[in-house]
């Protein structure tokens, strides 16, 4: 499911930034930072929508680095258990399917169907690993209408 949501991010940067660009430079920081990156529970971040606040750098002692908090709203992709989404079909093995919904890997036990690799499905998350920079689900196809 998507979400818009208000974040949090530092940007570290180094001295050779420093200029009239300083800010322009911060943004692209930003967006190059956390877009497609998963931020522990809030999921994926999809796009970076705005920035709403560059706070003021702290200068790291005896380095020269500065550290910019910054506050802004991004769209962001996090599953949850039992939702049911479209997937891509990345990988057939033995042991299962592996898929692509989005960034999110999911893999489905073993099933007696004519599916290649590329083709789309329905598939419902039976259940979610989290980690703080990845998420790993388990889909299935045992539900109505998830097929197609």
């Amino acid at each position: 499911m998507f979400f818009h949501v208000s974040l949090d991010h530092e940007i570290l940067l180094h001295p050779r930034y420093f200029g009239p660009q300083l800010i322009k430079t911060v943004r692209r920081m930003l967006f190059n930072e956390v877009e497609g990156k998963c931020i522990g529970r809030y999921g994926y971040v999809i796009a970076v929508t705005s920035i709403d606040n560059i706070g003021v750098g702290r200068i790291q002692p005896g380095r020269g680095y500065v550290i910019f908090p910054v506050k802004y709203h991004a769209i962001v992709f996090r599953p949850f258990k039992h939702e049911v989404v479209e997937a891509i079909i990345t990988q057939v093995t033995r042991m299962g399917i592996f898929c692509k919904i989005g960034p999110l890997t999911c893999f489905i036990s073993r099933h007696d169907l004519m599916i290649q690799p590329e083709d789309s499905i329905r598939v419902k998350i039976a259940g979610l690993q989290v980690d703080a920079k990845e998420f790993f689900a388990v889909g299935t196809l045992m539900d109505d209408y998830l097929v197609s």
